[in-house]
């Protein structure tokens, strides 16, 4: 009951910001989706803000609670890393968060209805992540995203809307990840102890 009246208010919003004369005009069709893209920056920078406090602490927040890192300089490394990740890998992530989750191919003649979409993944992911760092939790940008969009993709085409191997391939990764982690953590701290913590004068291999 609850799908059916989001989809079709989903449908009431497309209709009305879709409208495009026939035959097809890019011009009119820019100025028809104008405000969803001027919405969708606004939504970006929230998002962005959100993964900020609450996803960058979870990189940072085990060193700054060492005392290795002061927040200061935590904060200097992760705008300058966070910003090279972004620009040297971001397109290649937002690809697949764009295409590969979903298949875009079914909004063919409804793009504004994928555009409308895409910001309210985009939104429920920045709210989410907000509440969350409210309340002291720290959760995942890449899982809130991933989610939003299966959503917002289920809601408007069901399930034949949804890249169910690469959704797999997704969720795999998110249990691989801490294993390969744990296993090469492991595997550098046998390393470390038996060139290093073992010898009869570690300082000099350590500090090689």
């Amino acid at each position: 009951m609850a799908t059916t009246a989001i989809t079709q208010a989903i449908s009431s919003v497309t209709s009305a910001i879709s409208t495009v004369t026939s035959p097809f005009s890019v011009e009119q069709f820019q100025s028809d989706v104008l405000w969803i893209l001027i919405t969708g920056f606004i939504i970006a920078f929230i998002l962005a803000f959100a993964v900020g406090a609450n996803d960058v602490a979870n990189s940072f927040g085990t060193t700054v609670g060492a005392g290795t890192l002061t927040l200061k300089q935590a904060c200097i490394l992760a705008s300058i890393f966070e910003t090279l990740g972004a620009i040297l890998l971001g397109a290649k992530v937002g690809a697949t968060i764009r295409k590969g989750i979903i298949d875009v191919d079914i909004y063919h003649g409804q793009e504004a209805l994928l555009m409308v979409g895409e910001i309210s993944a985009m939104f429920a992911s920045g709210l989410w992540q907000l509440i969350a760092t409210f309340l002291k939790l720290p959760v995942s940008g890449t899982h809130s995203i991933v989610g939003a969009t299966v959503g917002f993709s289920l809601v408007a085409h069901g399930a034949i809307g949804v890249n169910w191997l690469k959704m797999g391939l997704i969720v795999a990764s998110w249990f691989l990840s801490p294993l390969l982690a744990g296993g090469m953590a492991a595997a550098f701290y046998v390393l470390l102890r038996v060139l290093i913590f073992q010898k009869d004068d570690p300082v000099y291999p350590g500090l090689i």
